[in-house]
């Protein structure tokens, strides 16, 4: 916490600091107008202190929303300011070193681009979050059995749903646009919760509403189990989880904890895995897979696993898995040109990859965590079908 204090008063009051002395003193000779530039700043970073400071434990549980919008509120505020001024002193220092080179371009630059930026973070803010994208994957195996040829699966992903509070509409047009793709199976591969399972009951009788000829299936993720709270015992962090698995029985959900289900369809079946969390320290690692896959010798298989890294890490060197079902990255609700901050994290953090006749498919998700924000990595809803080749 102080590191991101000491990180966000950086982001704050550095732009501010060399706007400040390098215009605003030599074009506003009235004191009261030099104070007001400062308005903002000091607010949100009141607001910043009074929310993580002043409200007890578990500030980020019980101020979800405030804290949320305080953070966009501060990058609509500091990002452009920051891009200006990197862009303005590169300017000042040609100049310093260079004379002929002239000063003026680099601000008017500045300006456009701040503009630009700050277009992009209320985009991604008010309109990005609830672009819903269902994106068509096809995945072809010669190991497919033949029963399974152009079998619909709709996978979701890390819907978060704590931070989806006061928005039930959004969340009923995910579960209508999810059910139009009339699939054959539905997955969720983890994430349904920030923090507390009871954030889910506002929502419950909304996702029962998800349908799929074959059943809904669904894992945990690292979030699902309560980590990220302060729980006063252990007692209540074990029915914290309880409570979770309650209610996603309730919706019609059936969870695979380390545990297979036999799909059959057309006169074929494939096992269907599902594993409890397994990812890199920090996150939780509660998989068990050889007990998940235990039964399925022989069958084509279909693993949830939340974190794509398990699949290097365990699932291609220790298994015949053949198709892994991941989220957990959210693509840094992130993408520009293609490109995520993602990538220096995970080698695998958005869409399908392939190895040796084997793959992965990494959903970037749904919901957000903390920062209402989505810029390029849209809200994903994908729809793989499954495809036999000779």
């Amino acid at each position: 916490m102080h590191r991101i204090t000491l990180l966000l008063l950086i982001v704050l009051l550095v732009p501010d600091l060399y706007i400040y002395f390098t215009y605003m003193v030599r074009r506003l000779r009235n004191t009261l107008l030099r104070f007001s530039y400062w308005i903002p700043t000091l607010l949100l970073a009141l607001l910043y202190i009074y929310f993580m400071f002043l409200t007890g434990d578990n500030a980020m549980s019980h101020h979800t929303l405030g804290i949320g919008r305080l953070a966009i509120a501060i990058m609509l505020f500091a990002v452009p300011k920051l891009l200006f001024m990197l862009i303005s002193a590169t300017g000042n220092l040609l100049h310093l070193f260079i004379r002929p080179c002239p000063r003026r371009p680099f601000t008017l630059l500045g300006i456009v681009l701040a503009i630009v930026c700050f277009g992009c973070i209320a985009y991604g803010s008010f309109i990005g979050i609830t672009r819903f994208e269902v994106k068509e994957v096809e995945y072809t195996s010669s190991r497919l059995p033949s029963g399974f040829d152009g079998y619909r699966i709709v996978q979701l992903s890390d819907i978060h749903i704590g931070s989806w509070q006061g928005h039930p509409e959004a969340v009923q047009e995910l579960v209508d646009l999810a059910n139009s793709q009339h699939p054959d199976l539905m997955v969720f591969t983890g994430d349904l919760i920030n923090q507390q399972s009871h954030e889910l009951d506002a929502f419950r009788d909304i996702l029962s509403q998800l349908q799929a000829e074959d059943g809904v299936y669904s894992i945990l993720g690292n979030h699902d189990y309560g980590t990220y709270y302060h729980w006063k015992s252990p007692e209540e962090d074990a029915e914290n989880l309880q409570y979770l698995l309650q209610q996603q029985e309730r919706m019609g959900w059936k969870m695979l904890n380390n545990t297979h289900a036999i799909i059959r369809h057309n006169g074929d079946s494939i096992a269907l895995a599902g594993v409890e969390n397994d990812g890199e320290p920090p996150f939780s690692q509660h998989a068990d897979l050889s007990r998940a896959l235990q039964g399925t010798e022989g069958m084509y298989k279909i693993l949830l696993s939340h974190n794509p890294t398990h699949w290097r890490r365990e699932v291609l060197p220790d298994s015949d898995v053949n198709l892994m079902l991941a989220g957990h990255t959210h693509a840094m609700q992130g993408i520009l040109f293609g490109r995520s901050l993602a990538e220096l994290k995970y080698p695998e953090w958005r869409g399908l990859y392939q190895e040796d006749g084997r793959a992965l498919y990494v959903n970037i998700g749904i919901g957000y965590v903390g920062l209402p924000f989505r810029f390029g990595a849209w809200p994903e809803i994908t729809v793989i079908t499954l495809r036999k080749t000779d």
